[in-house]
């Protein structure tokens, strides 16, 4: 199938831009962005999803804040122009390649957002993530980069005008590609469930740099992606070596209050959740039966949205879902804010002996 990308020299094999390099279902294209202030006033977080396998394109913004967490999603068929990063009222407009990216979420009961991010630093290409099943069928093999920056612009929340301003408003965005588990449950087959799933991603923004921390570990600790560096707006990458994590968690949850990550090379970074936002509810990063990530909602666009009770137990769909948290974090003298990202399903020899 044609479309308008063909019509521009960046073709890398003898195929049209609309066909993606693997049949499997579950390659997908995404934006993800956060929007945080020095406090916990709120949380935001948004993203835009294209599924060219499915025929499908979808997008959340999630804002948290008092003891309700907000979902604005929509979904529509994704066409062959995959320069199209709209679906109903969210819109994704790159201003500048890897410099400046527009928001924009249309008035939806009471919330909206029209805010410009820009780069405090380089794009950051992460380690590449690769998961097989023990049956050895593949079931992530991503790429991603991301960036921090600080947001321009104005946001609607309850009915109440916000002025977005540089100075106090940051965040942190990723481009994520490749095969990870999308959409509808697939047929079963041979076993496919891993044995457990642990997840540590913090990126910490300090005036003048950036730390980046990840750790995925199986349920007996083995790693298989890390990270650990430290980025500067000049572009200068100091690697930090291997990271230690030790987690603090609200008692008889999976809920993380403080993380410590040592580094071999000698950092260390401390996080202080100040807000959470439960990405596994309403935004399709989680088990929602009527809403995943490139599930198909029909021929037309669909917009929705929903209302969460954070102090209801059911905002967790299952111990140790993704959560995506807002903390202030410390580097020896040097604090900090950003987004320290937490799962932990199943078993891990550190922290958790079941899957309970």
């Amino acid at each position: 199938m044609l479309s308008p990308l063909d019509d521009l020299p960046i073709h890398q094999v003898a195929e049209t831009m609309a066909t993606v390099g693997t049949s499997d279902r579950n390659f997908y294209d995404r934006y993800y962005f956060s929007l945080h202030g020095s406090d916990d006033a709120f949380f935001l977080a948004a993203g835009l999803g294209q599924y060219p396998n499915l025929g499908v394109c979808d997008g959340f913004v999630a804002v948290a804040r008092g003891t309700t967490q907000t979902v604005v999603r929509a979904s529509r068929p994704l066409g062959t122009d995959r320069l199209d990063a709209s679906v109903g009222p969210l819109h994704v407009e790159v201003l500048e390649g890897l410099r400046r990216v527009r928001l924009v979420c249309d008035e939806v009961a009471g919330f909206g957002l029209d805010v410009t991010w820009e780069a405090a630093i380089p794009a950051y290409e992460e380690p590449r993530m690769l998961l097989a099943a023990p049956h050895g069928r593949v079931i992530i093999d991503t790429m991603r980069f991301l960036q921090t920056g600080r947001w321009t612009g104005s946001m609607l929340l309850d009915g109440r005008s916000i002025d977005v301003t540089p100075d106090r408003y940051w965040g942190s965005r990723d481009r994520s590609w490749g095969v990870r588990p999308v959409g509808e449950p697939e047929p079963p087959g041979a076993p496919s469930q891993l044995s457990g799933f642990f997840w540590n991603y913090f990126v910490a923004q300090f005036d003048d740099y950036t730390v980046v921390y990840m750790a995925q570990e199986d349920s007996d600790g083995r790693r298989t992606t890390e990270e650990g560096v430290k980025l500067y707006a000049d572009g200068r990458a100091e690697l930090l070596g291997r990271p230690e994590h030790a987690l603090e968690f609200l008692p008889g949850t999976r809920r993380v209050t403080r993380a410590t990550v040592r580094f071999a090379r000698g950092l260390e970074l401390t996080g202080e959740v100040l807000r959470p936002l439960h990405l596994a509810r309403g935004t399709g990063y989680g088990f929602d039966a009527d809403w995943r990530h490139g599930m198909w909602h029909g021929p037309e666009v669909v917009v929705q949205t929903r209302d969460f009770d954070t102090e209801d137990a059911s905002i967790i769909p299952m111990p140790g879902a993704i959560i995506d948290n807002v903390a202030r974090f410390t580097a020896g003298d040097d604090v900090g804010y950003g987004l320290l990202e937490v799962m932990s399903i199943g078993p891990h020899p550190q922290y958790f002996d079941s899957w309970d």
